[in-house]
């Protein structure tokens, strides 16, 4: 019987190392299907990419939080075809935020009534759908898909009438000097910008949210200038890009609120460090605490502007100003060479008013009227609007005059890819690490693992 008990515990001993090994499979399997369930149940997602690139950036994650209603996707592409993957991918970063919308995929040469429906003619197109309004993109970025969201989410555009027909800047022209890329942005933003020349239709129409007022080239008539009056004097709201040079028959409107503009263009020993060519930019940077800057940090660049005297008419007030800095004076001679300012002429030494917030209550009514006059519209002209935070500030200037600073600010436009250099010394370093170093630690840790097993045989 000993001998017997002996040789069962010496087979026990035999099986324990297979059964051990056995009992950790089991374990081990069961350890990944669980996190697989796990994982099926509570999907989590981590972006490691250095810029954020598989994110939405914070502008369109508050658009999405919006949203009221559940949100429909038709993309118009075979599911299976590299494009509509390429476009899977980027609406992966909307279903991370919001997983209840739905994406669709059409083939338009198999749906072809729903792509003519949608007004498809390129493939790839994407429809949007939300309470019953919808909208065909042609350009696919997460910007475009951010702006036509937050489209739809507004019942009512707000109108915006641009003054023309005297060689203002135009909202929809292409020329250097003229608005049209802030015409752009405005679609984008959601407002409806339109020409309008006060000699075709005498008066603003009522319907117009606010207007935007260039100095014209040729003098405007006696007419048209009692058209915009007429239009302030009811509680209209006014950005006036007042350039240096003649008023042109603006002088009334320029009476009404008792601005005056200082003699000279402002220069400013601060537009260096960004690279200008001339010291005639007016640099704002530092933004004073108000609605109307909420929001901004990147500087802004006025070149050739005018500056302020600080006090209007009384039956103003003053809201707030937006101002150069120290290194600024308006400076009433030519700007070349070594220049300097000169108290006996009237130079006056920064910081100096660039922009003017004026505002007014209404008669009878609690509504709040809002004039901004910036002494530069070249700021937002097609050749500068994309320097550093001018596009912030006129959408800024513009969301404020509009008396919805709750309007939707959109993701900004997307940016070259920044290319991964590495120095001689950090390439040598992954290639010893890559070729040595890693190889050897697997070398010596299987040899280690050995000669434990070895030596506990």
């Amino acid at each position: 019987m000993k001998e017997f008990l002996d040789q069962l515990r010496d087979r026990l001993r035999r099986l324990e190392r297979p059964l051990a090994d056995a009992l950790f499979a089991l374990l081990l399997l069961a350890l990944v299907i669980t996190s697989g369930w796990l994982v099926a149940r509570h999907d989590r997602y981590w972006d490691w990419t250095r810029s954020a690139a598989n994110t939405l950036v914070p502008q369109s994650r508050v658009i999405l939080e919006r949203l009221e209603a559940p949100l429909r996707v038709t993309v118009f592409a075979d599911a299976q075809a590299p494009l509509a993957k390429a476009i899977g991918r980027l609406l992966a970063r909307y279903t991370q935020a919001l997983p209840d919308m739905e994406i669709l995929y059409r083939d338009p040469q198999l749906f072809p009534e729903q792509a003519r429906d949608a007004d498809v003619s390129l493939l790839g197109q994407i429809l949007l759908e939300y309470r019953g309004r919808r909208e065909t993109l042609k350009e696919i970025s997460e910007r475009s898909i951010s702006a036509a969201i937050a489209r739809l989410m507004e019942r009512r555009s707000p109108w915006i009438a641009v003054i023309e027909g005297h060689g203002e800047r135009a909202i929809k022209g292409e020329r250097g000097p003229d608005l049209g890329r802030l015409g752009n942005a405005l679609t984008e933003q959601g407002f409806l910008a339109r020409p309008l020349d006060l000699a075709r239709v005498p008066d603003v129409p009522d319907n117009t949210r606010l207007v935007i007022l260039s100095n014209p080239q040729l003098p405007l008539f006696a007419g048209e200038v009692d058209g915009l009056m007429r239009f302030l004097d009811r509680g209209g709201n006014l950005l006036w890009l007042m350039d240096p040079g003649a008023l042109n028959g603006l002088e009334p409107l320029a009476e009404l609120m008792g601005v005056k503009a200082l003699p000279g263009v402002v220069v400013d020993a601060a537009a260096a460090r960004f690279g200008a060519a001339t010291p005639a930019v007016a640099v704002i940077s530092d933004y004073p605490s108000h609605p109307l800057t909420e929001g901004l940090s990147k500087p802004a660049l006025l070149p050739g502007a005018l500056a302020f005297d600080p006090s209007i008419a009384p039956s103003w007030n003053l809201a707030t100003f937006l101002a150069t800095g120290d290194k600024s004076w308006n400076e009433t001679g030519a700007v070349f060479g070594k220049i300097g300012r000169d108290e006996i002429v009237g130079e006056l030494p920064g910081p100096l008013p660039v922009a003017l917030a004026l505002t007014r209550s209404l008669p009878e009514s609690d509504e709040v009227q809002r004039v901004v006059v910036v002494g530069d519209g070249d700021f937002l002209s097609n050749s500068q609007i994309g320097s550093y935070g001018n596009s912030a500030l006129g959408i800024q200037l513009l969301r404020w005059l509009s008396t919805d600073e709750d309007l939707i600010e959109l993701p900004p436009e997307p940016g070259a890819v920044e290319g991964l250099e590495m120095t001689a010394g950090r390439r040598t370093l992954v290639g010893v690490w890559s070729l040595i170093i890693l190889p050897a630690i697997f070398l010596v840790g299987g040899l280690l693992m050995r000669w434990y097993r070895w030596r506990g045989q």
